[in-house]
């Protein structure tokens, strides 16, 4: 039997296979059953999330440590999960995820830290964890902030969960020069709109995880007919399949695989480039506020 969604379902955003379905689409798709996820959240500093079992598939995304999950099936080492943070559906390793037993209150702050074992930075890190990382803080010494877990971070690398930045290009600028890794979301690798993504969350704005996804949910359309000029910082250009930020006057920050890194560069010699040798014309621009 071949399974497939109805045309309305996004196979990226619709936790249903043949074999097993969310059971909350009961009656919309077909399925062998329906079951209720398990409210989890990531357990490891960085977890692949592939649309299938295969170890060498592409990959979609990545979640980051205290991402909220619904587990919906665990067999053969891998779980079929779907990201709260962006709804995103796909297979990741089992092992990576626990119970949800208290909110985060905190999230990382800075491009990068370290989760310490103890209350010193001599000792050797249990993992790095990168910006939008969600923490519960049990109690904060001068230096650290202690983990429900018994983990150790620079206190001053987090802030509450409630307190965001408000300059999300700013934000973005500080992944210059990390290298361009698809589906990355982290100063490890990242893609060009898993760049958009984390600089936007870091300000308290939820978007979705794809190029195709962001130019319809993000922001407003603004009419382009191809001169940069008449862009404003924190305007989002879309191509068929990429996306770039605003940052300057005809300056365009993306990551890129022209480059393989995040970079600058004119936008009106990235317009031309990107037309002539990749993703064709601009296909949209929205804008989602005034940027200082």
């Amino acid at each position: 039997m071949t399974f497939s969604l109805p045309p309305v379902f996004d196979r990226r955003l619709t936790p249903a296979r043949a074999d097993l379905a969310a059971a909350h689409l009961k009656g919309q798709v077909e399925s062998a059953r329906f079951v209720e996820g398990r409210p989890m959240r990531t357990d490891l500093p960085l977890v692949p999330l592939a649309p299938s079992r295969l170890m060498n598939a592409a990959r979609d995304s990545e979640l980051l440590l205290g991402e909220e999950v619904t587990v919906y099936d665990e067999d053969g080492g891998f779980a079929y999960v779907q990201s709260d943070r962006d709804g995103y559906v796909g297979y990741a390793i089992a092992g990576a995820f626990r119970p949800r037993r208290r909110p985060a209150t905190h999230r990382v702050a800075v491009a990068r830290t370290h989760l310490y074992p103890g209350p010193s930075i001599k000792l050797p890190p249990t993992f790095p964890i990168h910006r939008n990382s969600l923490l519960t803080i049990e109690r904060e010494t001068a230096e650290f902030a202690v983990t429900d877990t018994g983990g150790h971070v620079i206190a001053a690398h987090l802030a509450p969960v409630e307190q965001v930045e408000t300059d999300f290009v700013a934000v973005a600028e500080t992944y210059l020069g990390t290298p361009y890794l698809w589906a990355g979301r982290t100063t490890f690798g990242i893609d060009c709109s898993g760049l958009v993504q984390s600089a936007l969350e870091a300000c308290g704005i939820a978007v979705p995880r794809d190029t195709d996804m962001q130019e319809k949910a993000v922001g407003a359309a603004v009419p382009f007919a191809g001169d940069p000029a008449t862009l404003a910082r924190g305007d989002l250009v879309f191509w068929k399949g990429h996306v770039g930020i605003v940052s300057g006057p005809d300056e365009l920050l993306h990551a890129n695989g022209h480059h393989m890194m995040v970079v600058k560069e004119p936008l009106s010699g990235a317009i031309a480039r990107i037309r002539d040798k990749s993703y064709g014309e601009v296909t949209g621009v929205r804008r989602l506020q005034a940027v200082a």
